[in-house]
């Protein structure tokens, strides 16, 4: 173990991070969390941990201006060297923190390119990044011309949710509008964009330097939205290497990492192809990648994205970076909400499993091969034995919650 003697404060609304915060011990830092209070009896890494403090929460929502005080309370006898959000939730309280307490790292401007989707549009827009067209959900004539100039369906999109919450498809200009008159004062913290149909990649990279050190592409077997709000299998799965798609959507990732202004850290970037095979920036996060993405990437590449974000932000000044040595092999994770408390998923043992997902009402796993049509044909046919096995479905919220 390293011994920097820097001070960490790491914030989580939700259950993550863990391997984040092992790593930011072991290289030798005072490391606090600040979690939701909800959150006390999570195992947390608690060997691994100097000090938790737990926020009063409202499902995982906190009171930005009592965290600001008691930060700042804590800042008297802490001398805090970062601050890091461990979910996406958080990115926005960890930049007005770094603003009100000047500690460097991500401020409020680059983090709403990270967390707002109508702010990550129109400077993806200004810098000529292909995106759908899309309309703010505030000036009523500005919506009309949008909705007369594109055609339906149009998907409403609250600026500031993560992956498929909140979101709802509308067929027609009549049913947008219904959707919108029903926001009532929230309507600004909506966009409304053209639904592209196709296929959804998503692009997880580190960055040091605004260089990518690494990224990897990844297809979803079916579009997010239609996992959440239809009740489908969720699936990821690694790209051809070499193939249109890898070497497109790296190229494009590099320049919504460079538009957007991520300097340093990780980030997970969705994109779609469309039906003539144009490929367009969906929205992008600096964080490691939901729904257990992590396990997927470390089981096929042998990167720990979490264990990397630590060890970067740890890096001092002019200090290199060195990658561990990769795996090069294709992976796919399969998870879905289970009818059974604890599935069974000893029949799913293959030598190709490497990962199974231990939690309630859930079952899943992480396979991998050298051969990428072994994979896919593997991922296929478990995808079709989930749904014999192990699948339910239940309506999605309008708010995550742990």
């Amino acid at each position: 173990m390293k011994e920097n003697s820097r001070t960490f404060l790491c914030l989580a609304s939700f259950e993550k991070g863990f391997d984040f915060l092992i790593e930011c011990k072991n290289q030798g830092n005072r490391v606090l969390l600040v979690t939701s209070d909800s959150l006390k009896n999570v195992n947390w890494p608690k060997d691994y941990i100097d000090e938790i403090f737990y926020m009063p929460d409202n499902n995982n929502e906190w009171n930005i201006d009592d965290l600001v005080k008691s930060v700042s309370f804590l800042a008297r006898t802490e001398d805090i060297y970062r601050i890091i959000a461990l979910d996406d939730f958080d990115v926005e309280k960890a930049a007005k923190l770094r603003e009100h307490l000047r500690i460097p790292g991500m401020g409020d401007t680059t983090a709403r390119y990270f967390r707002d989707k109508l702010a990550m549009r129109i400077k993806a827009e200004d810098d000529g990044l292909p995106i759908p067209n899309f309309v703010h959900v505030l000036n009523h004539n500005r919506i009309n011309a949008f909705l007369e100039n594109n055609k339906p369906p149009y998907i409403l999109k609250p600026r500031s949710q993560a992956g498929a919450i909140g979101l709802k498809k509308c067929e027609s200009s009549d049913e947008a509008w219904d959707a919108i008159n029903k926001l009532g004062d929230e309507q600004s913290l909506y966009l409304i964009e053209e639904f592209i149909e196709g296929n959804i990649y998503h692009v997880d990279s580190i960055i040091i330097d605004r260089k990518i050190k690494f990224a990897q592409v990844h297809e979803y077997a079916l579009p997010p939205f239609e996992v959440a709000h239809k009740g489908r299998v969720f699936c990821s799965r690694t790209v051809n290497k070499g193939s249109i798609e890898e070497k497109g959507l790296k190229q494009l990732n590099q320049k919504v990492i460079k538009s957007l202004g991520l300097k340093k850290g990780v980030s997970h970037t969705e994109f779609i192809k469309d039906k003539e095979g144009k490929f367009y920036f969906l929205e992008t996060s600096a964080r490691v990648g939901g729904a257990n993405l992590s396990n997927l990437i470390e089981e096929s590449t042998g990167i720990n994205m979490w264990k990397e974000w630590a060890v970067i932000e740890n890096l001092n000044d002019g200090e290199e970076y060195a990658l561990p040595k990769q795996k090069n092999l294709f992976g796919a994770i399969i998870i879905s909400l289970a009818k059974q408390e604890w599935p069974d998923l000893n029949n799913y043992n293959n030598d190709e499993v490497v990962w199974k997902l231990n939690k309630k009402f859930h079952a899943g796993l992480v396979l991998v091969s050298k051969e990428y049509k072994k994979m896919k044909e593997l991922s296929d046919s478990f995808i079709e034995r989930f749904y014999k096995d192990f699948f339910t479905t239940q309506p999605i919220k309008d708010k995550v919650s742990s």
